[in-house]
């Protein structure tokens, strides 16, 4: 009887963890009040360290400080390896000091870059096994180490980086790959409460919720890379989309349309970012959109007042009406290719209050010669639910789930 119950038991958990391998990866996501950085949790290796890493979309791999790291299971990763060949691994790099995770010889290099700090390191790449609470273990999980003083900018408590970008070697990319499941993930980064981030589970069709609010557009390649440290000839690992033209209140800016498109050299497009606080535009961009946005609001009654840098278009905030998904001011839409397919930024996403008595409006000028014309900040992220789908190249999109009476920490 003893040994038959213990054959149910090991049989049930590996269903059970059969079962999770199939949901593939579910993470909390947080939002740092301070540095409105988006931060999640994990453990990783033999004495499960916990981890609390900032989520980058844009980042090609995941880096984490280990000056006290101390795993019996960690493994550098050799030079020459096929592993340090899909890490895409720069030269060899060794260690003078004790070995340990970090320091180690013949190890396949990393350019470990920390955005906040501007700095690119060369670490090494290594290998250990990540956790997830209540989830299926992720073995052999490649990863580089970064020094506690190139820490600079994370938000307090953070201690890593995680990456999402479309390489071999981003977390959504290894879950799936090691799980045998679609190369899909979503994100939802909320204003208050959790978010989620979802690696290779079900596709958005499945939230009942919002599924049919949701709109989808390709995902596009800048075939020019975007990265801190690249081989001329490489494409981007940045995620970007195909925006035509932005219309604020309903009316077209008038922009050269070569602003939105990449050029040969892989300048101009619009790109996704999460490290960016706010969204970013070229100066021939953010003039026009400033001023149609102010005479907007100016027709909706809504009082102007002096600037706070860094913006530039600055609003009494007793003059700005209330409503469930955020203050009522006029609507920013990012328009896509297709029929009727815009982002819609509204309410919060629009807005940013800078103090009790002001509110601005939450664009930036990302100057006159930009690498890229605009990026999507993470401000305007909030609350909307973002599906990246690496199988069919395509985003689908929410727009501010607050106008559903939904939010990302209901979903």
């Amino acid at each position: 009887m003893a040994s038959s119950h213990c054959a149910i038991l090991f049989f049930l958990a590996i269903l059970i963890s059969a079962s999770n391998a199939q949901n593939g990866l579910t993470l909390p996501i947080r939002r740092d009040a301070k540095t409105s950085q988006f931060y999640t949790t994990v453990e990783l290796g033999s004495n499960r360290a916990a981890i609390t890493p900032i989520i980058d979309l844009g980042a090609q791999f995941s880096w984490f400080q280990c000056d006290n790291y101390v795993s019996s299971t960690y493994s550098p990763i050799p030079c020459d390896s096929r592993k340090c060949e899909i890490a895409r691994g720069i030269g060899c790099v060794g260690c003078n000091g004790p070995i340990r995770p970090g320091c180690t010889n013949d190890t396949c290099g990393a350019s470990a870059f920390n955005p906040f700090q501007g700095v690119l390191i060369s670490e090494g790449f290594g290998e250990d096994t990540l956790y997830a609470k209540n989830q299926q273990p992720v073995p052999e999980y490649i990863f580089s180490c970064m020094e506690s003083r190139f820490m600079e900018g994370l938000a307090s408590g953070a201690n890593g980086l995680v990456g999402l970008a479309r390489t071999e070697i981003s977390l959504h990319k290894q879950v799936t790959n090691k799980f045998n499941l679609p190369n899909r993930f979503s994100i939802c980064f909320p204003s208050s409460g959790l978010g989620k981030l979802s690696i290779g589970g079900p596709s958005s069709s499945t939230l009942s919720t919002i599924s049919k609010s949701l709109k989808a557009t390709p995902l596009i390649v800048n075939p020019v890379s975007t990265a801190p440290a690249f081989t001329v000839g490489d494409p981007s690992d940045e995620y970007f989309i195909d925006v035509k033209s932005i219309r604020v209140g309903g009316e077209t800016l008038s922009v050269k349309n070569s602003y939105f498109s990449i050029d040969k050299d892989g300048l101009g497009g619009t790109k996704i970012s999460t490290i960016q606080n706010f969204t970013a535009v070229h100066n021939s961009i953010y003039k026009p959109l400033a001023r149609a946005f102010t005479k907007a609001a100016a027709d909706m009654k809504i009082r102007s007042v002096a600037a706070v840098e860094p913006f530039r278009a600055c609003f009494s905030s007793d003059s700005i009406s209330r409503t469930p998904a955020g203050p009522s001011v006029p609507t920013v839409d990012l328009v896509l290719p297709g029929n009727d397919i815009y982002w819609r930024i509204s309410g919060a996403n629009a807005l940013v209050e800078v103090n009790q008595r002001t509110t601005c409006l939450a664009f930036v000028d990302g100057g006159s010669s930009p690498r890229t014309s605009v990026v999507i900040g993470a401000h305007q992220l909030e609350e909307n639910f973002l599906e990246f789908d690496l199988v069919s190249s395509q985003l689908k999109f929410s727009s501010s789930l607050l106008v559903q009476n939904q939010s990302c920490s209901r979903l």
